[in-house]
């Protein structure tokens, strides 16, 4: 070569393998491929026909799909169908002409879903005749003299391109699209005198009855079926629906009808949390929906519900949160969560049957009404629950088997969501898909960490109450005293596991309740002494405001400087009664409340300053002391246990301290970060001999009729929820001064 000259691509003909059998994943997508070329042709109905299924011989079976679509024309078959990769469709959405003439949403814009006829079959023949069109045309594809890649022809090696097979397209009077009825399943409609009807011969796959199964279930699953179907009214109008009917050997096939029809049911009355009417807003940066038939609620993303979630802190643990807006667009989607344990509630149990049927789907994602494959297939992970439940924590999201649901897109809203040339679901570059599946798996993990985790508790107590109301655990043993008194082991044995079970049940219950009693009991006592001073600020503030008022009526002149002071003095001693009811509302344990690691020291001033007015009456000196170099102790924990620990160790030393009479009366509390350990001690009477054994006992006191006998039990309880311990200091060591001294350990057990 010389000289630049421009030189055509000539692609080999091995392209159409590519872009036929090996892009596509397998003989269903490719048959629906062809159905979804019958949806964009506008036909109401499609027909598919696998014949040849008994006889169990490959060269015996074929293919048919018919519709009563627009069908094609002379132009549009040399200048479209022939060609691969026609912008045709593309275009036309461009121009936002992207919908056929009765409204349907255009689905393929690529051109080249035709090419998957060549995943199934060597040898076609499609019969075609355009709507208005005097004759029909018969494009004839004849394969089967090469090899399945077209490196050889008959045997003999080739280098075969493109432009050199050869497809024969004839015109002819019409002989197939003439005035015709077609059965389809019990209807029997009169067809328009136009249409495409696919005939597949030479096919390269054997059609065994499970194949057939698995095509069928997924061309029922071509439109969504989670709402209920409308009767139709009129077969051959396309505004009025599509829909497919399948046919095996002359046979209609109804059976994924009759698992939609079951799993309607479920769906309506066995899931345990259904989300319905949800759509994400883009704009608004939010979701609504509803939850059990429930008046809509809507919740923005950046919501302290979602903040809080794992699936949140990860995707904005190295990204600005507050300026970053989802490019996938808005969409709608609905939910249906079951619970397949052994303990659900009895409204909500399901049998093995019912758990298949479930465990057939996943979350179907659709693109207006036609679905995305291979999402929502029983093997698909596409929203990667999987992976989350496998690495972070199965607890913190739902299942895969549990939830069905479907997620509904369109070209319109989401432009940036564009499916994969090979038809496995969405393109992952760039961040639309990401954003899409991040806000999927952060709503599901919502739904995960309150509805479904409500639903839990409220059953596992429904339960617990039932077993305890039901005497199931004296019933259990009774039975298993009769088995045995009769021989019966294995009927005992059965007995025994029962029985366990019950009294599992119910020992955790009582455990709940014992917890519950706990956390309000210690509460009562720990707010006693703070409320007395609260109470005398409130008495003393009212008094001032009494007088200021009557001064105010009574004054024909009103001193601006001695108002401004009384008005200073009534806000201080607000402000006073403030900080002690926040102090004392840390005392309440709440769900709201979460572990962290607190600063010890700090929480012990707060209190000492609840215990002031009594240190300074009783002329307690009190002290911190912390090693010089150590670290400053921390606990992870919450307020309320710390809070409530030192509150009834304050208590009973200001108790014991003010029944003797000594000049120097002292707490002092030891602070040894790099050990975990706090040390609280007083030179008071101290813990007689005989009460060592008793103190940490509930309703054992040493005060006699002034004590409850509760303080330093449910301050060991407290303690021991979060593995930390609190023991009487046992060595001089440990001792700091001459009476009572309790060593809190602040390391838990594992550590």
């Amino acid at each position: 070569m010389n000289k630049s000259e421009g030189l055509p691509i000539r692609p080999y003909a091995r392209l159409l393998t590519m872009l036929g059998d090996q892009l596509i994943k397998n003989e269903c997508v490719a048959l629906v491929e062809l159905i979804k070329n019958a949806y964009d042709a506008d036909s109401p109905w499609v027909k598919v026909c696998i014949d040849g299924v008994s006889r169990g011989k490959v060269q015996d079976q074929t293919i048919t799909i018919e519709d009563a679509g627009c069908g094609m024309s002379e132009d549009v078959i040399l200048k479209h169908w022939l060609n691969p990769a026609t912008p045709e469709k593309r275009l036309r959405k461009n121009e936002d002409r992207g919908t056929t003439s009765s409204g349907r949403i255009l689905q393929g814009d690529k051109g080249i879903g035709r090419f998957a006829i060549l995943k199934l079959a060597r040898k076609i023949e499609i019969v075609t005749r355009p709507k208005g069109g005097d004759s029909e045309f018969v494009i004839a594809y004849d394969f089967s003299k090469y090899d399945d890649e077209f490196l050889s022809e008959n045997h003999k090696p080739k280098s075969l391109f493109l432009d050199a097979l050869r497809v024969d397209v004839t015109k002819r009077t019409p002989r197939i699209f003439l005035d015709r009825k077609v059965n389809l399943g019990v209807a029997t409609v009169k067809a328009p005198c136009c249409g495409t009807r696919v005939v597949l011969h030479d096919l390269k796959s054997k059609w065994t009855r499970a194949l057939v199964d698995d095509v069928g279930t997924d061309v029922a699953y071509l439109q969504p079926i989670f709402d209920s179907p409308k009767a139709r009214k009129d077969y051959s109008d396309p505004k009025e629906g599509f829909s497919v009917s399948f046919y095996v050997d002359g046979e209609r096939e109804a059976i994924q009808e009759t698992y939609i029809e079951s799993l309607r049911t479920l769906l309506d009355n066995s899931s345990v949390v259904r989300i319905t009417d949800g759509r994400f807003n883009a704009s608004t940066m939010s979701f609504t929906f509803c939850q059990g038939g429930r008046a809509s609620r809507t919740i923005k993303i950046s919501d302290s519900v979602f903040r809080g979630l794992y699936v949140w802190k990860r995707q904005f643990k190295n990204r600005d949160e507050l300026n970053w807006r989802p490019v996938c667009g808005s969409f709608k989607f609905q939910f249906y969560i079951f619970d397949f344990s052994a303990t659900a509630a009895d409204k909500y149990a399901l049998d093995k049957d019912q758990k298949d049927i479930i465990k057939r789907h996943r979350i179907y994602l659709y693109r207006d009404k036609i679905r995305v494959y291979p999402y929502g297939d029983p093997t698909d992970d596409w929203l990667g629950v999987d992976m989350l439940r496998g690495t972070i924590s199965a607890g913190m999201f739902l299942s895969n088997n549990q939830v069905v649901g479907c997620v509904d897109i369109s070209q319109k809203d989401n432009p940036s969501l564009k499916d994969k040339t090979n038809r496995e679901g969405l393109i992952e570059e760039g961040e639309a898909t990401k954003d899409f599946i991040f806000l999927l798996q952060l709503f599901l993990s919502y739904v995960r960490n309150e509805a479904y985790r409500k639903y839990l508790e409220d059953n596992k107590t429904k339960n617990a109450v039932s077993i305890v109301a039901s005497g199931a655990v004296e019933k259990s043993l009774n039975a298993v005293k009769v088995a045995l008194e009769s021989g019966k082991i294995g009927e005992a044995k059965d007995a025994i596991g029962q029985a366990s079970k019950f009294y599992k049940a119910e020992s955790d219950y009582m455990q709940r309740r014992v917890r519950i009693t706990e956390d309000l009991a210690g509460v009562g006592l720990s707010v006693e002494t703070a409320s007395h001073d609260i109470m005398g600020m409130m008495s003393k503030v009212l008094l001032n405001l009494d007088g200021l008022i009557r001064e105010l009526v009574a004054g024909d002149e009103i001193n601006r400087e001695s108002l401004l002071r009384e008005l200073q003095s009534l806000s201080s001693g607000m402000s006073f009664i403030d900080r002690q009811l926040r102090d004392i509302q840390l005392l309440f344990t709440s769900s709201k409340q979460r572990r962290r690691s607190l600063d010890v020291r700090s929480l012990i001033e707060k209190v000492a300053a609840i215990y002031g007015r009594l240190l300074k009456k009783h002329k307690i000196q009190f002290s911190i002391d912390e090693p010089r170099g150590a670290s400053p102790l921390k606990a992870k924990t919450t307020d309320a246990v710390i809070l409530q620990l030192l509150i009834n160790l304050f208590d009973n030393a200001v108790y014991w301290l003010s029944t003797i009479d000594r000049n120097e009366k002292e707490i002092r509390i030891l602070l040894d970060g790099d050990s975990g350990r706090m040390i609280f001690s007083d030179n008071g009477p101290g813990v007689r001999k005989e009460d060592k054994p008793f103190i940490f006992e509930p309703f054992y006191s040493g005060k006699g009729e002034d004590g409850r006998g509760l303080g330093l039990y449910i301050a060991r309880k407290l303690l021991e929820r979060h593995d930390y311990g609190i023991e009487l200091a046992e060595t001089s060591k440990e001792r700091r001064l001459s009476g009572a001294n309790f060593v809190v350990s602040f390391v838990a057990e594992e550590d």
